[in-house]
């Protein structure tokens, strides 16, 4: 065995749960299958009017109801997105077999990255701020602004007093808040944590993205997202939640649960970049994902697939691409490379749904195709049409932000 490789099961890192709320689907049963089968969950924005926008398309969590996993004396406290991080939070727990007693409750613990946070109710605490004053601001308002509102709600609603942390870190939140995770798992200062990303779709945050500039259509063409696609011309938002159950391999053991698989290794990185701009430097890229395999204690030549961050932009994609070209030029074998946001669309702290399809493929041996993309930027191994399924070993989780950080994670069985 490689020497940089943890030969300790109490120091080795394990997914044994996943849960998601996303546009795909609620549950891993429904997630997978629309997953695989090469299924979209972006459509025309139906929860507030598009008409004097540019862009009218965007991937939202539709047929979501709250009680089927929150408690009723909860709900009433809690806004979208803490629901939809409270309800994977309990979708991944009981995917585990974890049972959360008062003998374990302070050994179970959540980080979770946001992007943006709760932006629908933070405009309206504003926007009655501004308009009519501090004293008719409804004060259940007040707690949900804070961007670790969502986790502080997912603690309350499973009844767990562990780690609580929140991680804000644009697009790169939720592969941050796992690699930190993982972490305090090899360190034992909890025996399991929930980690993953959430974001939501407001009106406020559309406009924004389509006064920026950001989404498609960009420089005319039909809207749509297309990651790595010769034809791409921006991205499309998305929302939603994937949070991933991990423990040290020795627990797993201890309880009788079959991880989906390990995190080896973890990588982070930065070049500089404006702060709203996706970074043009190859070297970061690459720079990032060699940290990760030198962590996992790997070579490129042991990649058998990557998750990529991809998502239709003009920049982000052809720069990912580039990277991976040089990266395994001299590479035995290439990795198959996928990308889930023409499926899930664009939502920043999409790390988490990205992390939980990756347990899901390495658990089926099989790769989902990468939705919207038919005509490639670079002659890559993309999986393009239809699923893939192939052996997996080792695969690589991509994490990319404007503002110019990386983060990749080492996924391997």
């Amino acid at each position: 065995m490689n020497k940089n490789q943890p030969t300790d099961n109490a120091q080795r890192v394990v997914v044994t749960g996943i849960g998601m709320v996303t546009p795909l689907g609620i549950g891993k049963e429904e997630f997978g299958r629309r997953l695989f089968s090469g299924e979209t969950g972006i459509a025309e924005i139906k929860s507030f009017d598009t008409d004097t926008l540019g862009s009218h398309l965007g991937a939202e969590v539709t047929n979501f109801n709250p009680r089927d996993f929150i408690s009723v004396k909860n709900i009433r406290r809690m806004d979208k997105i803490s629901l939809l991080a409270a309800a994977s939070a309990r979708l991944a727990v009981e995917d585990a077999g974890l049972q959360i007693t008062d003998g374990n409750r302070d050994r179970v613990g959540i980080m979770l990255g946001t992007a943006f946070g709760a932006t629908d109710i933070t405009v309206q605490f504003l926007g009655t701020l501004f308009n009519e004053g501090p004293a008719s601001v409804n004060p259940i308002l007040v707690p949900n602004t804070v961007m670790n509102a969502a986790a502080g709600h997912t603690s309350i609603e499973l009844g767990f007093r562990g780690i609580n942390t929140t991680v804000t870190h644009f697009a790169v939140s939720a592969e941050n808040a796992i690699t930190y995770a993982a972490a305090e798992i090899k360190r034992g200062t909890a025996d399991y944590i929930l980690a993953g990303g959430v974001d939501i779709l407001s009106k406020f945050y559309y406009e924004s993205l389509t006064k920026f500039h950001s989404l498609s259509p960009q420089n005319g063409g039909n809207e749509a997202c297309r990651p790595f696609d010769k034809e791409r011309n921006g991205m499309i938002v998305g929302e939603g939640c994937g949070i991933i159950c991990l423990e040290s391999l020795q627990s797993a053991r201890a309880r009788g649960r079959k991880p989906y698989c390990e995190i080896k290794g973890t990588g982070m990185g930065s070049s500089p970049t404006k702060p709203t701009a996706w970074p043009q430097d190859l070297d970061g890229i690459k720079r990032t994902l060699n940290r990760a395999l030198k962590n996992a204690g790997i070579t490129t030549n042991d990649i058998q697939a990557i998750f990529a961050a991809g998502n239709g932009d003009k920049i982000l994609d052809v720069v990912e691409a580039q990277a991976y070209e040089e990266i395994f030029a001299g590479a035995e074998n290439k990795p198959l490379i996928t990308a889930l946001k023409g499926a899930t669309g664009e939502s920043f702290s999409g790390g988490g749904i990205r992390a939980c399809a990756l347990a899901l493929s390495m658990e089926k041996n099989v790769l989902p195709p990468a939705a919207g993309l038919t005509n490639p930027l670079l002659p890559l191994d993309f999986v393009i049409g239809r699923k893939k399924e192939l052996d997996i070993h080792n695969t690589a989780l991509a994490g990319i932000s404007f503002g110019g950080t990386y983060a990749y994670l080492i996924f391997g069985k």
